[in-house]
């Protein structure tokens, strides 16, 4: 009698610790809300600082132009000219040595900033779900077309 109460208790043990068990089934947990993707999340960061910066942003068109036209070779500036040929609105990025300056861009629209020259320059920006980073040493004017 008293092995078999032994025994039952050894098999109750057995199954009430089975079904307190986590089995781990391989499958994804499902939720029940949609996921936004970074792209969108990212694309709508660009448009939400486009929309900050385009209220306060001071563009130098006097100076670029006075660059792009006038012989500057003896100036210690340079222009640097974003023509952003997408259909989103964009946020350029330059940074260097003790510089640094972001510069909203509008679908179809040309941005620019004076730099000093023979220094390198971080660009990076988002043109709508793509990234553009690129790294120039900038000795002269310097263009970039950027499309989607």
């Amino acid at each position: 009698m008293k092995k078999a109460f032994l025994f039952s208790g050894f098999t109750l043990a057995i199954i009430v610790s089975s079904c307190n068990a986590n089995y781990n089934t391989g499958s994804p947990i499902k939720r029940p809300y949609p996921r936004t993707t970074s792209s969108t999340s990212s694309a709508s960061q660009t448009e939400r600082e486009y929309s900050a910066l385009i209220k306060t942003y001071k563009p130098e068109t006097a100076e670029v132009l006075t660059d792009l036209l006038n012989d500057s070779s003896d100036s210690p500036k340079t222009s640097v000219t974003i023509e952003n040929k997408s259909r989103c609105n964009m946020v350029i990025t330059i940074s260097g040595n003790n510089y640094f300056k972001k510069i909203p861009i509008g679908a179809g629209k040309i941005g620019s900033a004076m730099v000093l020259k023979n220094q390198n320059y971080n660009l990076s920006g988002r043109v709508c779900e793509s990234v553009y980073q690129k790294t120039k040493f900038i000795t002269s004017s310097y263009n970039i077309k950027l499309s989607n």
